[in-house]
């Protein structure tokens, strides 16, 4: 499925929200087919903990820069 470089780089955060989203949805399409050893739905499953907890991140992140903009004065924005 993955290689140990994917996984470094989700483990660190470096993949992208949509890469690791999509990666997670492929994880959790599978672990639902079925049809799997024990050790690869815990490898799955493991991987997709990984995954959840990139996209985690970068929607705690867009959430905190969504916070601090609105949280800035607006400047003249009503006109009067």
């Amino acid at each position: 499925m993955t290689d140990d470089g994917t996984a470094a780089a989700a483990a660190t955060g470096t993949l992208g929200y949509e890469q690791a989203r999509d990666e997670l949805i492929e994880v959790v399409r599978r672990l639902e087919a079925g049809g799997t050893t024990l050790e690869e739905s815990l490898a799955l499953w493991e991987r997709g903990e990984e995954l959840a907890k990139v996209c985690r991140h970068w929607l705690e992140g867009a959430r905190a820069r969504l916070d601090a903009a609105l949280a800035r004065p607006q400047d003249g924005g009503d006109g009067g």
